[in-house]
């Protein structure tokens, strides 16, 4: 799947938190993170956001 305009808007209106719960809590073979385009991009946005810090991970916790 390729990286189409209107996911990466999707993309782009994540927050840094949603993006982190989005990541630990998605559905096995979710769009965003199958490897290829759209995951490179999530994953470039994420880390642009600060990728994973020990107080974001503490923030969304273990449980959905």
């Amino acid at each position: 799947m390729g990286l189409d305009p209107e996911t990466r808007e999707k993309i782009d209106a994540l927050s840094h938190e949603a993006m982190a719960r989005l990541w630990r809590f998605a559905p096995l073979g979710h769009q965003y993170f199958v490897y290829g385009p759209v995951f490179d991009y999530f994953e470039k946005r994420f880390n642009e956001l600060g990728g994973w810090t020990p107080e974001i991970s503490k923030r969304i916790g273990l449980d959905s």
